[in-house]
C-alpha cells in the first residue's frame, strides 16, 4: 500500500456541495480489483474512479488516460458525472491532453471525447442501447412506482445507454418535483422523469440564476427539471445524473420535446442545485457542466 493523489469533486455545480460528489484516485496502478472495489465501497459515494494509463491500442487511437468506474457494489462501463469529474481532476492535477481542446477517456464502452468549454467540460453522449416507446404494461408498472397514473404521462420512451433507463415526460417541472416514489417498489428499475418549466425562470423563480448573470457561480436557469431513480445502481434518488441527462436529451430533442440547447436542473428535492447543459451540434448531443474540487490530498491504497 502507498499514498496516492486523491480528489473529491462536486460535479454539475460551480458551487461546492450543491452537485453530485465523486471520489477520484489519480493513480490506480498496481491495485488489484478487490482493493479497488473495497475502496469504492468504503467511500460510500455513488461512484469512485481510478485513473490508469491508457492501453496501447487506446493510446494509439488518441486516449489520454484509462478510467475505471466503481459504485459501492459493482464496476460500470461508463457513467456521466464520473467522466466529467475525473477529467476535471486529471486536468487540475497538471496533466495535458494531446488535443488542447479536448480530453479523450478510455473506459469500458471505449473512447469518450470530452470537450473543454471554458470552465465547463462536456462529454459526447454515447449511443442508446435501447430506445423506442414504452408499452402500456411496462408504463403501468413504472407509474405505479412513482405514485401517478399512466394518463399523467405526456410521453414515455426507453432511453437506455447502459443503466437500463426508462424516460417519462410529465406536463411540468412542478409535477416532477411533486413525485413521491415508492422506493421499496423501485427494485432494479431505473426511471428518469423530466418536465418543462413554463418560462425561463430558476426553480426558485429567481431570474438572477440566468446563465449570463453577473454572479458566475449562480446556477444556470433551467428549462427542465429532472429526477433520476437509479434502482439498477442501488440508488433511490441520484442527485445529478450525466448518463440519464444524456439519454433524455437524445430522446427529447429527436422527438421535438426540447430544443437543441437547454439546461436541466436536477437534485432540487435533495437540496442540491445541479445544472446540466445539453447541446446538439451536427447531430451529436453533448452533456456538460461545471465541476468543483472540494477535497484534495492523498489516500492509502
Amino acid at each position: 500500500m502507498r499514498l496516492r493523489d486523491f480528489r473529491q469533486v462536486d460535479v454539475f455545480s460551480a458551487t461546492p456541495y450543491r452537485g453530485n460528489p465523486l471520489a477520484v484516485v489519480l493513480d490506480g496502478r498496481d491495485v488489484d480489483d478487490e482493493a479497488l472495489a473495497d475502496f469504492a465501497n468504503w467511500t460510500n459515494l455513488s461512484e469512485t474512479t481510478f485513473v490508469l494509463p491508457p492501453s496501447p491500442e487506446a493510446a494509439a487511437a488518441g486516449a489520454d488516460y484509462h478510467v475505471r468506474i466503481f459504485t459501492p457494489s459493482r464496476e460500470l462501463p461508463f457513467a456521466g458525472h464520473p467522466t466529467l469529474g475525473t477529467a476535471h481532476a486529471w486536468l487540475e492535477a497538471g496533466n495535458e491532453p494531446r488535443d488542447p481542446a479536448a480530453v479523450v477517456q478510455e473506459c469500458g464502452v471505449g473512447l469518450v471525447r470530452i470537450r473543454r468549454e471554458g470552465e465547463r467540460l462536456a462529454f459526447a453522449a454515447p449511443e442508446l442501447l435501447r430506445s423506442g416507446p414504452i408499452d402500456p404494461a411496462d408504463l403501468a408498472e413504472l407509474t405505479a412506482v412513482l405514485g401517478i397514473a399512466p394518463a399523467d404521462v405526456v410521453d414515455a420512451n426507453w432511453v437506455d445507454n447502459g443503466p437500463g433507463w426508462s424516460g417519462l415526460l410529465l406536463p411540468s417541472a412542478e409535477a416532477v418535483l411533486a413525485l413521491e416514489p415508492d422506493f421499496a417498489a423501485l427494485g432494479r428499475r431505473s426511471i428518469g422523469v423530466v418536465g418543462p418549466y413554463a418560462a425561463a425562470a430558476g426553480a426558485d423563480g429567481d431570474d438572477s440564476a440566468a446563465p449570463d448573470a453577473a454572479d458566475a457561480t449562480a446556477p444556470a436557469t433551467p428549462h427542465f427539471e429532472v429526477r433520476g431513480f437509479a434502482g439498477s445502481a442501488g440508488v433511490g434518488e441520484d442527485p445529478v445524473t450525466g448518463s440519464l441527462n444524456a439519454s433524455l436529451a437524445q430522446w427529447l430533442m429527436a422527438a421535438g420535446h426540447a430544443p437543441d440547447h437547454y439546461v436541466a436542473a436536477q437534485g432540487t428535492r435533495l437540496g442540491r442545485a445541479g445544472r446540466v447543459h445539453l447541446d446538439r451540434v451536427d447531430g451529436q448531443v453533448w452533456v456538460g457542466g461545471a465541476s468543483t474540487t472540494c477535497i484534495a490530498g492523498t489516500v492509502l491504497l
